[in-house]
């Protein structure tokens, strides 16, 4: 399946690396048009004693053009949000919204707010991934394509809009994509975000390791998997 544009959407930088960066390199080759929308500024993103949020944003925001330059993403739009206090606001809705509506995407990409917890039960997942997760579904649905939402987004020339497709990232997906010819664009990208891995040796093993386990039931030798959504058929309006 190819889209024309696609908005991706992640809580922290590095999320969109770990999480689906093999389908983006595959998409962006093909030559759909990737924009990222990373909510978070990353600032939370260390336990080493000393070092503060205002030094860690300007790394993490570095590192994440960095990655985005080697997917071939176009655009990341930051939204700025603060790295471990994300909240459902409506600010959070408005500022996804404006992307949405600016980018009027084919899909979107983003992380599924129901995982509480990995299948193996070692791991629990991030305020900030759920929220992150919602906020993806209640851009779909109503702020995006509800005229009423955000009247200042229309002084602004941005027209409401349907997201035709929407794809979550999950363990448990109906839909796997081959990433073989993309998991080393994956590492690189992944290897990018230098202040996130100096505690993780062995991240590029696990990075293979996850993929060839998503890609064994259908021989894949590398895959990610998702939940996906068809919302409206192509031959609708955008507009509602």
């Amino acid at each position: 399946m190819q889209f024309a544009k696609a908005v991706a959407v992640f809580a922290h930088p590095d999320d969109g690396e770990f999480g689906f960066a093999g389908t983006v390199a595959k998409w962006a080759a093909e030559g759909t048009e990737v924009h990222y929308a990373c909510v978070t500024d990353g600032s939370a993103g260390s336990n080493t004693p000393g070092v503060s949020r205002d030094e860690l944003r300007p790394i993490r925001k570095h590192a994440q053009l960095a990655a985005c330059e080697v997917l071939g993403v176009v655009e990341c739009h930051f939204l700025g949000f603060v790295d471990g206090e994300l909240e459902l606001t409506m600010d959070l809705r408005r500022a996804m919204t404006r992307v949405v509506r600016a980018v009027r995407p084919d899909v979107i990409l983003g992380p599924d707010p129901s995982r509480l917890w990995n299948r193996d039960r070692t791991y629990v997942n991030h305020r900030d991934h759920r929220v992150v997760g919602e906020a993806v579904l209640t851009v779909v649905m109503p702020d995006a394509p509800s005229r009423p939402q955000f009247p200042e987004l229309l002084e602004d020339g941005l027209e409401p809009f349907e997201v035709p497709n929407m794809w979550l990232a999950s363990e448990d997906g109906d839909t796997l994509v081959d990433i073989s010819s993309t998991i080393d664009t994956k590492l690189q990208a992944l290897g990018c975000h230098e202040s996130q891995l100096v505690e993780m040796p062995d991240w590029q093993d696990m990075i293979r390791h996850m993929g060839k386990e998503r890609g064994a039931p259908v021989g894949m030798e590398y895959a990610e998997s998702f939940r996906t959504f068809v919302l409206r058929e192509d031959d609708e309006e955008d507009a509602v």
